[in-house]
């Protein structure tokens, strides 16, 4: 993409996610779309954030998605993209991503529904997620195999490819699946899962334009642009929250721009935040059960217990920021010597 291509693309997400902040987040309120906050999370928790509007994740999906169409246009406008040869699978491994992150944000919004019309923290049922997960992630790679994208090889930084056949699909969903529920975990701070998904997003950026991804490296900037202007809504102390609606379309981004760019290793690489995050929960639950009650975190996830230490969300969220820059700086550099 071209330095303008960029600049608008950005542009037009960050203007319109931060715009639509001044109309979705009175009419959040009105509704009485707040967040309920669990008794077993940190308790000033319940004090500073219960009745904090959520849903919020609505702004940067109307923002990603239009930013998006607008990158399109222009790489057409400007001969950079064509719906032809392997252009034309560039174009669908974009156009499926956003798809199938908008479906995992459907289903994070009758979870945030649900929860809000019973005024408790509990909405669609674990079961129910997964299903509906497992349903979108199949259908995406049904329509890949249909389009023609039949890959079922891994590249490997410093060992080379596996060709995994068909348990290729098997691998890489149970991947996805753990992917963008431990996105979903992420959000649990005011800006955290917003300010790590930009850095991750900035650097699969880069990497789609190393390997001309153009299609997609349009979705990543359309991400970024809107996700800076979510996070001056939702940098602490939060004006609104993006709830399971907006961390679920970002854990279907993550995985759209991972996967479509048969960069798989590298995007768990760069992902190193959101799996410890979902590991650290992992691990509490089986050291639980296995010692019959005690536990190794103070709390989990992990940046709960960080602050239970004295950590300010801030803190955590540069720290947790910054480990995810340099992630993501690892990934490119992977990349680039591939």
């Amino acid at each position: 993409m071209d330095v303008w291509s960029i600049a608008v693309t950005a542009l037009v997400g960050f203007i319109s996610t931060f715009a639509l902040g001044f109309i979705i987040i009175p009419k959040l309120k009105k509704l009485k779309f707040g967040q309920t906050i669990l008794d077993i999370g940190p308790a000033w928790h319940k004090k500073d954030k219960q009745g904090t509007p959520t849903m919020g994740g609505i702004m940067f999906i109307i923002g990603t998605v239009l930013a998006f169409a607008v990158g399109l246009v222009l790489l057409y406008s400007t001969g950079q993209l064509k719906a032809e040869g392997a252009e034309k699978l560039n174009l669908f491994n974009a156009v499926s991503g956003i798809v199938m992150a908008v479906s995992f944000g459907f289903v994070g919004f009758l979870d945030d529904f649900i929860k809000i019309k019973k005024k408790q923290n509990e909405g669609l049922t674990p079961n129910q997620k997964i299903i509906f997960q497992v349903l979108i992630i199949a259908a995406y790679f049904t329509a890949k195999f249909i389009m023609g994208d039949t890959r079922t090889i891994i590249s490997i930084p410093f060992i080379g490819q596996i060709d995994l056949w068909i348990f290729y699909y098997l691998l890489m969903g149970l991947g996805m699946l753990y992917l963008v529920n431990a996105v979903n975990l992420t959000d649990g701070i005011d800006g955290l899962c917003t300010s790590v998904t930009f850095n991750y997003c900035a650097a699969m950026v880069v990497v789609c334009a190393l390997l001309q991804f153009t299609g997609l490296q349009a979705l990543g900037i359309a991400v970024c642009g809107a996700l800076i202007g979510f996070l001056i809504w939702n940098a602490h102390p939060a004006k609104v929250f993006m709830g399971d609606t907006g961390s679920l379309f970002l854990g279907g981004i993550v995985c759209a721009l991972g996967v479509g760019a048969d960069v798989e290793i590298i995007m768990i690489i760069c992902s190193a935040v959101y799996i410890w995050e979902a590991l650290s929960v992992l691990i509490q639950m089986t050291y639980f059960k296995i010692t019959h009650g005690k536990r190794l975190f103070k709390m989990t996830p992990i940046h709960h217990s960080f602050e239970i230490r004295g950590w300010s969300e801030k803190k955590i969220d540069t720290v947790f920021s910054l480990i995810s820059l340099g992630c993501g700086i690892i990934g490119v550099l992977l990349v680039s010597g591939l």
